[in-house]
């Protein structure tokens, strides 16, 4: 099977300057808990609702001009649409990631491929040792 097949199509995004508040609302609204960053057409970084509660609120101060950037995570995993699913799980629980970004070959995101959908898409034991793998203390 073809992440293309098990994925959540379409994505929603933000840039790197956008304001916290409306990120989190994105996130509320959208009933997601993770969020693409670009910047300049490029993937640059995911904030998930955790980023949020654990980096914004920590650093105290005025959160009215926290942005994205300030507490997106860099250098994220992402796949290709047309990549085997198995391989692409396997990525996922090296890394402990719930959710991971999926990109066309135009090297745009077209979809996001996560926990859920793989619980979808694939038998119960694989489900269940990827849950196991990626919920892994760190």
């Amino acid at each position: 099977m073809k992440v293309k097949q098990a994925m959540h199509e379409g994505c929603t995004w933000c840039s790197s300057d956008t304001p916290l508040s409306e990120v989190a609302k994105l996130l509320r609204d959208e009933d997601i808990g993770a969020v693409p960053v670009g910047e300049n057409d490029k993937l640059i970084g995911m904030i998930t609702d955790r980023d949020i509660a654990c980096r914004a609120v920590s650093l105290g101060g005025d959160m009215s001009s926290v942005t994205a950037r300030d507490v997106m995570t860099e250098g994220i995993q992402w796949c290709w649409e047309d990549e085997d699913l198995d391989s692409v799980i396997q990525k996922m629980e090296e890394h402990q990631l719930r959710r991971m970004p999926v990109m066309n070959r135009e090297k745009r995101v077209v979809g996001i491929l996560s926990l859920g959908d793989i619980s979808h898409a694939s038998a119960h034991r694989q489900t269940g040792e990827f849950a196991s793998a990626v919920s892994a203390h760190h």
